[in-house]
């Protein structure tokens, strides 16, 4: 027998096989739907997951404005920024995030949680979110994401 037939087999970015998923963000909580599409953005829901390639699909997400916090987070919790000037810190509840841009917040909650280097940065770029019902990707035919919300 050849010892090299049961081998784990190693993904090359010329072989990921990509696809497209929508989730609807419409009274989900924002912390388990940003985990399970970092998941798919990452590739681990597929048996062929590589850890060093992008190997994972894109992901569309519609209605960001409509997305859930639960308890007070809405109000309470502090995101913090800084502009690079002396004195820059600025700081911003995810109310008003949501406000003035809704798509943010799920950019912001999914980038967390994928790896900070350039593969993550390479990652990001097939996430798109839309405030809206309405997304631009229709030629792709993405499949529905079902999300648990609880």
């Amino acid at each position: 027998m050849d010892t090299l037939s049961y081998r784990t087999k190693s993904l090359r970015k010329e072989d990921v096989e990509r696809n497209w998923v929508i989730v609807d963000a419409e009274d989900l909580y924002l912390g388990r739907m940003a985990t399970q599409i970092a998941h798919v953005l990452r590739g681990k829901h597929k048996p062929s997951f590589t850890p060093h390639v992008d190997c994972g699909d894109a992901v569309i997400v519609i209605n960001a404005e409509k997305v859930r916090l639960s308890g007070q987070k809405m109000n309470k919790r502090i995101y913090l920024r800084h502009t690079g000037y002396p004195g820059g810190q600025r700081e911003q509840t995810p109310a008003d995030i949501l406000a003035k841009y809704p798509e943010r917040l799920i950019e912001m909650s999914v980038r967390g949680m994928l790896p900070k280097n350039r593969l993550g940065r390479a990652i990001i770029k097939k996430l798109f979110v839309y405030a809206g019902s309405e997304h631009p990707h229709q030629a792709q035919q993405p499949k529905k994401l079902e999300i648990k919300n609880r």
